[in-house]
């Protein structure tokens, strides 16, 4: 009965994630679109727009994951047990996020941001990607669809930081926007490095590829700017090419 219940739960949990996702911009919730707050921002850690369909990704991703865990085959996988509420509370702490987001409550979106990755991070290791076995049908349900989620809410969660800085007009210990954005850029080269050179995960670096190559496009124009991107985006691609001898996190 437990059982079930948790699968209903991450089922529901799950469906009213991605709808309130879907209304939020489709209402639009507050009478704001996503995209047209992110804008407002004037700094050089977002994407180009295409980037962010991405999401289309994620919705399919975490219903195939809802689906999956809820078979009756799966009721008793232990992996499944192990992050089923997490799942669940993971949802809670994205729509708290677009709440606050489309209130223009942007401090504290980092509380809810840095929840929403922190239980992703909860589920992906409880999951055991690229580290213990897994048959194609779990792997592709469920460790892929988390670790493209926690891929790119990584990347969200450096971008939130750094928009939440700029509403606060943070002056950056006197050091330059430019300067500050190669800071940014090392640490998620290095996050990439640890996550595909420990766990050989080619679908979160994928994500992480793929939004960098976004944010190059839309500041090709940055002198300073696009060529850090750019070497960046080598770096993780370079790291993705490391990965792909062995078991990667799609055939651990």
């Amino acid at each position: 009965m437990k059982d079930t219940l948790r699968q209903i739960t991450v089922l529901v949990s799950v469906l009213a994630t991605v709808v309130f996702n879907l209304l939020a911009n489709a209402l639009p919730l507050n009478g704001l679109n996503t995209g047209e707050i992110s804008d407002r921002f004037q700094v050089y850690f977002v994407p180009a727009g295409y980037v962010f369909a991405v999401w289309g990704v994620i919705y399919i991703g975490l219903i195939a994951y809802a689906v999956f865990q809820a078979l009756p085959s799966q009721r008793e996988n232990p992996r499944l047990r192990r992050t089923g509420y997490l799942v669940a509370a993971s949802g809670l702490a994205n729509g708290a996020w677009l709440f606050l987001w489309h209130y223009e409550l942007f401090p504290p979106t980092l509380v809810a941001m840095f929840a929403l990755l922190l239980l992703l991070i909860a589920v992906y290791l409880r999951l055991g990607t690229g580290r213990t076995a897994a048959d194609a049908a779990e792997i592709w349900a469920t460790r892929v669809p988390i670790s493209v989620y926690l891929g790119w809410i990584t990347v969200a969660a450096v971008a939130n930081v750094t928009d939440v800085l700029y509403f606060l007009d943070w002056d950056g210990f006197g050091l330059s926007p430019q300067a500050w954005m190669l800071i940014v850029l090392g640490a998620v080269v290095l996050v990439s490095g640890l996550v595909g050179l420990t766990r050989r995960d080619l679908a979160f670096n994928l994500v992480v590829l793929w939004a960098l190559v976004g944010i190059a496009v839309k500041h090709s124009g940055a002198a300073l700017v696009f060529p850090a991107v750019l070497a960046a985006a080598v770096l993780v691609l370079a790291i993705l090419l490391l990965s792909l001898p062995r078991r990667t996190a799609l055939h651990a």
